[in-house]
């Protein structure tokens, strides 16, 4: 076993190759140095002793054991699935689909989502697999750091619990999406792990949704600081939501969101285009604070060019036209850059792209989508009446009129357009939504050059396959 001794903290750190074996770290070294994911030299076949594992002091204490929480999510916003830079699924799946048109080099690593050529060996993938379950791992080691834990009170443990809860299930979520069935991880215990196998999509929603109500069960409703960056128990009830409407279990989605919806004195609806998306709006349900305490979003510096052609990427024209006339959030979350007769279109959600005070934060969870998965779990039930009022809310705030649907199908047609324009660039919705309705085949295999039928899934990254073969087969073409 390699074993790394850090003389300065007297620390020791023991990293197996595979991360879906868990990186295991102690949980001193995850306060003093912010859990610093450290470099991996060999994988071995042996467990990390308990008293390493996780430093039972860091989590008696209230401080130390949020600073433990609150790291997850510094690793959630700046690394992996969530993160708001262009290797982020808002980036990535909008050039995977058909949001945006990719302007960088060849040797960029976006190249291969845009051109949707990615393969089982190459290096995005692998991140985006290693640093789920990194942050899975670290999710699991908080629920055990308090279980174990006697001076912590019992109000602080269940709300890191339930917090812990409430990201194992978001990143096992997104990660059953891309990859389809997936191992759900809910242990740090190594032999438990090492040989974990593949779970069945639906098998992955059943879990998530148990880990889900559970935190619901665990969370306070309000928030645990300032600035809604720690979830409470709505958070849990809009993932919840979410789940149940990509499980095919309408009712249930829909009284989750209601759980959110109902809550107007927490979350009134802003009607404002040009509010929902500062830090302080009140539609936001749960959002991750910037890494400087001056500084904005990941977003914004993401998609906002000045100066063409864009050095990243633009917004596909069809996705620009596909707003209709009068549509508000095409004046107020699209910007327009013009050189010469040649035009350009950046998302302008996020507008505040320089470090002169935080004005923004990157929201995870708002009330629109909300509106929009409870309009969909109504019209999927049957229930016409009260998913056109829904779909209305939405329409109203961007400044059109009531929709014309009238039965089931074409409602459900135009709420895929309203999500479509309502939740553009954000998380990879587009993508998630196409395969939802069917439609990602008849619509890209047309919009995208290079699109395949197998294309809906990523490929399971071909080093987890070379260590652990429980999770083979591979993907279909890959």
């Amino acid at each position: 076993m390699t074993m790394k001794y850090n003389t300065r903290s007297t620390i020791y750190i023991w990293c197996p190759k595979s991360t879906l074996r868990g990186r295991f770290y102690s949980a001193i070294y995850m306060i003093i140095l912010a859990i610093t994911f450290q470099a991996c030299d060999e994988f071995v076949a042996v467990d990390v002793p308990k008293n390493q594992l996780i430093a039972s002091g860091v989590f008696e204490e209230k401080a130390t054991a949020n600073a433990a929480m609150t790291d997850i999510y510094s690793k959630i916003r700046d690394f992996g699935l969530l993160t708001g830079t262009q290797m982020g699924l808002s980036h990535t799946l909008g050039l995977y689909a058909d949001e945006l048109v990719f302007y960088g080099t060849a040797q960029n690593g976006n190249t291969a989502f845009y051109t949707n050529t990615l393969v089982a060996s190459s290096i995005e993938i692998r991140n985006i697999w290693n640093l789920s379950y990194n942050q899975i791992y670290a999710a699991n080691s908080v629920i055990a750091g308090v279980a174990g834990a006697v001076k912590l009170p019992q109000s602080d443990k269940d709300a890191l619990k339930g917090e812990a809860l409430f990201v194992r299930a978001l990143l096992h979520f997104y990660l059953t999406n891309i990859y389809g069935g997936i191992p759900y991880i809910t242990t740090t215990d190594y032999e438990q792990n090492r040989k974990v196998s593949r779970t069945s999509v639906n098998a992955v929603y059943d879990l998530a949704k148990a880990d889900l109500n559970a935190a619901i069960a665990l969370l306070p409703n309000t928030y645990n600081g300032a600035g809604r960056t720690r979830p409470n128990k709505f958070a849990a009830y809009a993932l919840l939501a979410r789940v149940c409407l990509y499980a095919g279990a309408w009712e249930e989605s829909s009284n989750a969101a209601s759980a959110v919806l109902n809550n107007t004195v927490l979350y009134p609806f802003e009607t404002d285009l040009n509010k929902i998306f500062l830090k302080e709006s009140s539609s936001t349900i749960w959002q991750l604070s910037p890494k400087s305490p001056t500084g904005n979003t990941n977003e914004a510096a993401t998609f906002i060019f000045t100066s063409t052609p864009p050095a990243l990427s633009a917004m596909n024209k069809d996705l620009v036209l596909a707003f209709e006339a009068g549509d508000q959030r095409a004046v107020k979350w699209v910007k327009i850059i013009t050189n010469g007769g040649s035009r350009w279109y950046h998302p302008f959600k996020y507008k505040k792209k320089t470090n002169t005070g935080t004005v923004e934060n990157s929201i995870i969870f708002r009330v629109g989508e909300l509106y929009l998965i409870r309009a969909e779990a109504r019209a999927r039930a049957g229930e016409l009446i009260g998913a056109k009022g829904d779909l209305n809310v939405i329409r109203t705030t961007a400044g059109l009129g009531n929709t014309t649907a009238l039965t089931q199908e074409e409602l459900l047609t135009a709420i895929l357009q309203e999500r479509r324009v309502e939740l553009f660039t954000e998380f990879g919705h587009r993508f998630f939504d196409l395969k939802r309705f069917n439609q990602i085949n008849p619509v890209l295999s047309v919009s995208k050059s290079g699109w395949d039928s197998t294309d809906v899934l990523f490929p399971i990254p071909e080093t987890e396959i070379d260590l652990n073969g429980t999770l083979a087969p591979q993907n279909p073409g890959y």
